[in-house]
């Protein structure tokens, strides 16, 4: 059943504001208690964003989809904006407004949690490889979620892309941010995790660029809406 618009964006809100705390809290944590071993820190940083993410999309997909990033609220839009029971146009700007409200609440809480000062992030990561990584990172993520609600596998969801994204850490250079709202969230920590302000827009931009390649991969492999697909499980709205 459609929830009302106000609790899917408590949803959206608490949804990201939880995963920035677990991406930016355990990369503090991995810093802390393994300062010499920067593999030991991404691993630890990784294991725990994929586990957090697939239980946070258990809980609160049911509610709101889980999207928790910008790119998947545009892409379920898009993808389904011919079907009269889709992702509403209307609800986009809702969507992200809260997402990236929760990404600076959730980065700010992890800050507190550790003690840690809120600064801007140094980290500068805009570099030409590590933007065709977050092209990767974001293509594949928009593959996996939406080949899953194309193939009426939706209940799948949360495992796959807990395990995509933990992957994703280790073969894309850019560590996999595939979200605008984790960009703009992770530039106040200035931790293992930051990213630096004058690299948001190329990551954003590259992101943006992922989502079409992502989109078109999706309409290629699996053009059909299955009639049945909202009746096997969350992963939209």
């Amino acid at each position: 059943m459609t929830q009302p618009l106000p609790r899917r964006l408590l949803s959206e809100f608490l949804g990201t504001a939880l995963l920035l705390a677990v991406v930016v809290g355990s990369g503090i944590a991995a810093s802390d208690l393994s300062p010499d071993d920067v593999g030991l820190q991404l691993l630890e940083n990784s294991t725990a964003t994929a586990l957090g993410l697939a239980v946070l999309i258990l809980v609160l997909g049911p509610v709101s989809g889980a999207h928790f990033n910008p790119i998947v609220t545009l892409a379920d839009w898009y993808l389904s904006r011919r079907d009269p029971e889709g992702f509403s146009a209307r609800h986009v700007a809702p969507y992200v407004a809260v997402q990236v409200a929760g990404a600076v609440a959730g980065t700010l809480l992890a800050n507190a949690m550790f003690d840690v000062g809120t600064t801007f992030s140094e980290h500068e990561r805009a570099s030409g490889g590590h933007l065709v990584g977050e092209v990767v990172a974001t293509a594949g993520l928009v593959l996996v979620i939406f080949s899953l609600m194309r193939s009426n596998r939706a209940p799948l969801a949360a495992p796959a892309v807990g395990a995509y994204i933990g992957a994703a850490y280790w073969f894309t250079s850019s560590t996999s941010f595939a979200n605008p709202a984790v960009a703009v969230g992770r530039m106040f920590s200035d931790t293992f995790a930051g990213i630096a302000p004058s690299s948001v827009p190329a990551f954003v931009s590259a992101e943006i660029a992922g989502m079409v390649i992502g989109a078109v991969l999706v309409l290629a492999l699996y053009p059909a809406i299955p009639v049945h697909h909202r009746h096997q499980g969350e992963g939209r709205a």
